[in-house]
């Protein structure tokens, strides 16, 4: 390989001057010596494509900028990074620059979950690189240990803190007992959430995410579309304290997993009842992380800051340095596997535990009532904790694992059992509390 001094430089064009944006350009900038001796060419940004050039945008430099982003892809760049969010214009600029020879570096989960088996294929038939890192879980490396360190080996099962917001919602509700409106408020106060936190507390955000995992952890198309969500609006200060009295904590959790009896791949994300024994309780505030089973390699876990601009441009960057890697070397990625193509499954075909918060009726007959619901739909009863009297009287109940949809069902015939006032929570549950 010739020196990088010897060769010529490779251009570098961010669609997205946000704060991503911003601290890609800078880490290109400040970094630019040891990333030449490390891909073997001098990284050149060519320009930062935006919508609005006369906002001010810290980092980077007024000359880069351009509203006109045709213009920046039709300069031949070498790497397009796109940064922009959201489907479009985002699919057509990114489609545009894999047909035009560049490879492309996106952050943009929604978009890889939704159109990653069109942009997949154009990015084969012109024979670059399409790279996606940053779109799931910030910082932390994952994709591509999922995709190659462990592509030997068969995984069964992947179980996500995938949300940062979510995340610090539900530790605050753990750590001080404040309702879900309250953590919600701190956590926009402080920036974890946005003024409209739709995406993040009602699980979309984590649902692309999961799509991701899936497709690269069970080489299947995975779309947004075919994840099951249920979001943590609905998760209350006395579920968080019924579910700490019973060992465990209440995670948000992107589940992905490979059934046999069906066979196919079962994806979703729900609040979910985890161990406070299990890794993945231990993850606090606006942390995620992965937690991959596999047969061979047994349990291991993918642990750091999932989102922030400085977070987030290092995995970009990553993907920036084994793209021009590749370019002067004459390689490329692995491209898309898609081989094993199996169906996916709705939910009710998983198997889970569940918990189940009733407010009944305090009256000779209640217990067996309910007990005889779980048991005409197979569901078996694990505990049953009763707490308070009269009005206030609540039936906590853990079950043994079974298939979702009985679960499903028994908790849709208890919300019109006559002896039950309200079906306060219905979770499911990984592993057993105390």
């Amino acid at each position: 390989m010739a020196p990088p001094a010897a060769r010529q430089p490779l251009s570098v064009v961010v669609l997205g001057g946000g704060t991503v944006g911003a601290q890609v350009v800078r880490l290109l900038t400040e970094q630019a010596d040891d990333l030449a001796a490390r891909v073997g060419a001098r990284l050149e940004v060519t320009g930062v494509g935006v919508r609005d050039v006369t906002r001010d945008r810290p980092g980077i430099p007024s000359a880069l900028l351009t509203d006109d982003l045709q213009a920046l892809l039709d300069s031949s760049p070498d790497i397009v990074v796109e940064l922009m969010g959201g489907i479009e214009p985002a699919r057509e600029l990114v489609l545009r620059a894999l047909k035009g020879g560049a490879s492309v570096v996106t952050a943009n989960k929604a978009l890889i979950a939704t159109e990653g088996a069109a942009l997949h294929a154009a990015a084969a038939e012109a024979g670059v690189d399409l790279s996606y890192e940053a779109a799931v879980a910030g910082a932390i490396p994952l994709l591509r240990p999922l995709r190659e360190s462990l592509a030997g080996d068969r995984i069964r099962r992947v179980l996500g803190i995938v949300n940062g917001t979510t995340n610090y919602i539900l530790s605050q509700m753990d750590a001080t007992g404040a309702s879900f409106d309250e953590a919600l408020a701190g956590a926009q106060a402080l920036g974890y959430a946005e003024a409209d936190p739709t995406a993040d507390v009602d699980g979309h955000d984590a649902a692309a995410k999961a799509a991701i995992l899936a497709s690269l952890a069970f080489h299947t198309r995975v779309t947004q579309d075919d994840v099951d969500v249920q979001g943590i609006r609905q998760v209350g200060a006395d579920d968080v304290l019924a579910a700490r009295e019973m060992g465990f904590d209440i995670k948000l959790l992107a589940i992905a997993e490979r059934l046999d009896e069906p066979d196919g791949v079962s994806v979703r994300v729900h609040p979910t009842l985890v161990p406070r024994t299990h890794p993945l309780a231990g993850v606090r505030d606006a942390f995620n992380a992965v937690f991959v089973e596999a047969e061979s390699a047994g349990q291991v876990m993918f642990y750091g800051r999932g989102a922030g601009g400085r977070p987030t441009a290092s995995a970009v960057l990553g993907d920036v340095v084994a793209s021009a890697r590749n370019r002067v070397t004459g390689s490329s990625e692995p491209g898309e596997s898609s081989y094993a193509d199996l169906p996916v499954l709705p939910v009710g075909a998983a198997t889970t535990a569940a918990f189940v918060h009733l407010r009944v009726r305090d009256r000779p007959g209640v217990l067996a009532a309910v007990a005889g619901v779980f048991a005409e739909h197979g569901a078996s009863i694990r505990s049953l904790t009763q707490k308070g009297e009269g009005e206030a009287a609540e039936l906590l109940i853990l079950t043994h694992p079974g298939r979702d949809a009985d679960l499903a069902a028994t908790v849709d015939q208890l919300r019109h059992l006559e002896v039950v006032d309200t079906v306060l929570a219905a979770m499911r549950v990984i592993g057993e509390g105390r």
